[in-house]
This record gives C-alpha cells, structure tokens and sequence, in this order.
C-alpha cells in the first residue's frame, strides 16, 4: 500500500511536469480557434503555425546564431573550465586553497550585479552586435570548475606519475587521461552550460541590435512580445517549440552520464 501511494504521487508529479510540455505541442499544432482549449487533442492538426513562424521572422538565421553560440560557449567553457578544475585538484601551489574560495564566492554573485560593467566592457571592445560579445563573457564558468575539480579529486594520482614518467605533459594528462575518465562530468557541465546559453535573453537584448544577429529566445520574445505573432496563441507556442525542442533532444540522448556526473561530482540539490 505505501508503494502503491508513493507510485500515486510520483505519477501526479510526472504529470503535472509533463503537461505543459504536451499542451504547448498541441497548441502550436491546432488552428486558431482551438488553440486556447486545454484539450490535448484535436481533429484539426496542421503545421500552418510553423510554416508561417518562418514567413514572418528569419528563425533559421536565429537557430543558426544560437546554435555558434551555444556550441562555442559550451567548448570553451569544457576546455577552460576543466584546465582550472585540474589545477585545483591535482596541482600543488600556494593559494590553491584561497583561489577554490574565491571561485566558490562568485557563484554565490547574482549576475545581474555584474551585468552593467560587462556592458560597458563590451562596449569598450567594439563587440557589440558581435558573437564575440556573446561567447567571451561566458567562456567559464565557476560551476563548472566546481564540477571538474570535484571529479579529478578521485582519479589516483599514481596515473599521473606513470604518465610523467612517460614524459607526459599537464596538458596532455588532462587531455589523455583525466577527460576520459571523467566523461559524465564532461557531459554534466556541458548541458548546463548549453541550457543556460541556449535559454539566455537578457544578456544578447543588451548588446545585440541587429535582426541577423538575433539568437532565438531573442527573436522569439522580440516576435511574441512586439507584436508580430498577432497575439494569436498557435503561432507563439510554435516559435516556442523551437526553442525547447533541441533541450530536449541534448537531454534525453546524454541524461545518462548527466546524472551521473551530478552524483560522482558530490553535488546535491
């Protein structure tokens, strides 16, 4: 009986998550009559809300945008993250201990505080209207090294002496031993970083004018919310979807190694 209960209230759960998610499918696919009926089905399916999504805005160009910036964000942050994740676990330097706080504290700063002075740096740079004022910011990231540092602590360290002895390199060890065998941490810190690039609008509404540079929750909260969707509910939630629907894809192909780089990490909550 108390599994029988807790199956209950996990369902619920499951369903009350998942809703949402199926009813902005359904609406993005039903005429605009039916779009607003919190009935998931419908016997007039069609993808004219799609098709005329890429007749009024360039999403093509948007997801195009998104997807150079995410990818690169996400690359550079595995890279340059994990170098300093390394350093912290394996290395031995004075301070080593007082960078780790330090790194901790800025996690611990909303990034709206930072938000005005990275603007006028980037204003400074010239990169305005620029993938490089929407990919340098962001090149790593505190989580991360918490992730890798965490990770490379349970690697033995007597890989790394055979490996020096071998004549190996810093570099080459993290590249040939330590990224291989931290594949789930790699993966963990990987979608985090391209879920938080990919869902971002604050950041390229300050500093992105031009319509080709647009990334897609920009173009997508520009179309909504200034007036071009013509307030009908399909169309938006078909913008939506394109939004959501690479998330969901990335997740369901690596949550495997995400939670288990979550659990071997030592990160809970």
């Amino acid at each position: 009986m108390k599994k029988l209960v807790l199956h209950l209230i996990l369902l619920f759960a499951a369903v009350s998550f998942i809703y949402p998610f199926l009813w902005m499918t359904s609406a993005s696919l039903k005429p605009v009559a039916e779009a607003t009926s919190m009935n998931l089905l419908s016997s007039n399916f069609t993808f004219h809300n799609y098709i005329s999504v890429f007749q009024k805005i360039p999403i093509g160009r948007a997801l195009l945008n998104s997807i150079i910036v995410a990818g690169c964000t996400t690359a550079s942050v595995i890279f340059f993250s994990s170098l300093v994740g390394y350093a912290l676990a394996k290395l031995r330097f004075k301070g080593r201990e007082t960078l780790f706080m330090i790194i901790l504290f800025t996690m611990m700063i909303p990034g709206q505080l930072t938000l005005i002075p990275l603007y006028t740096l980037i204003v400074k740079l010239g990169w305005v209207d620029s993938y490089p004022g929407l990919i340098v910011p962001w090149m790593i990231s505190g989580m991360g090294i918490l992730i890798f540092r965490q990770t490379f602590v349970s690697v033995p360290g007597d890989l790394m002496e055979a490996a020096r002895i071998e004549g190996a390199g810093e570099l080459t060890i993290l590249t040939k031993i330590f990224w291989p065998l931290s594949k789930p941490a790699m993966v963990t810190v990987g979608i985090i970083t391209f879920m938080g690039t990919w869902n971002e609008v604050l950041w390229p509404m300050m500093i992105i004018r031009e319509r080709t540079m647009m990334t897609m929750p920009q173009m997508i909260t520009m179309f909504a919310v200034g007036g071009q969707a013509g307030g009908e509910l399909g169309i938006q939630m078909a913008a939506s979807m394109f939004l959501v629907i690479p998330l969901v894809i990335a997740y369901v192909f690596f949550q495997k190694y995400f939670i288990e780089g979550i659990a071997s990490s030592g990160i809970k909550g």
